[in-house]
C-alpha cells in the first residue's frame, strides 16, 4: 500500500519562501512511469496542480507559477519538496502530493490514484 505524507511549517510570513517535504512509503519513486505531484486548494476553491517530477527525474510546472516554484526529489529518501517562493496571502491552501499512474493531462485529478492527507499552510504576518 502507498502512502504519502506531506510535512512542513504550517505557517509562513509573506514574501518567504514555502517548503515542504512529501514522504511516500510502500513504493519507490523512481518506479517506471510514475509522475508524482503537489497539488493545492485554496480556501473555497478546486484543486490546483503546481507541478510534478516524474520517476525519471524530469519536473514539469504550472506555466502560471514556474516562475515561484521547484519540485525536487531525494531518492535515498523516497522523498519530494516543494519550494514556492515569493509567497502571498493567496497562497494559503491545503497543499497535497499525489501520485499519478501514468503520463495524462496534470489537472485530471481523477486519474491521481494515491493522495497524502493534505497538509494546511497560511501565509501571514
Amino acid at each position: 500500500q502507498v502512502q504519502l505524507q506531506e510535512s512542513g511549517p504550517g505557517l509562513v510570513k509573506p514574501s518567504q519562501t514555502l517548503s515542504l517535504t512529501c514522504t511516500v512509503s510502500g513504493g519507490s519513486i523512481t518506479t517506471n512511469s510514475y509522475y508524482w505531484s503537489w497539488i493545492r486548494q485554496p480556501p473555497g476553491k478546486g484543486l490546483e496542480w503546481m507541478g510534478a517530477v516524474a520517476y525519471s527525474g524530469s519536473t514539469y510546472y504550472r506555466p502560471s507559477l514556474k516562475s515561484r516554484t521547484s519540485i525536487s526529489r531525494d531518492t535515498s529518501k523516497n522523498q519530494l519538496t516543494l519550494q514556492l517562493s515569493s509567497v502571498t496571502p493567496e497562497d494559503t491552501a491545503v497543499y497535497y502530493c499525489a501520485r499519478k499512474p501514468q503520463w495524462g493531462p496534470w489537472d485530471d485529478h481523477e486519474s491521481y490514484d494515491y493522495w497524502g492527507q493534505g497538509t494546511q499552510v497560511t501565509v501571514s504576518s
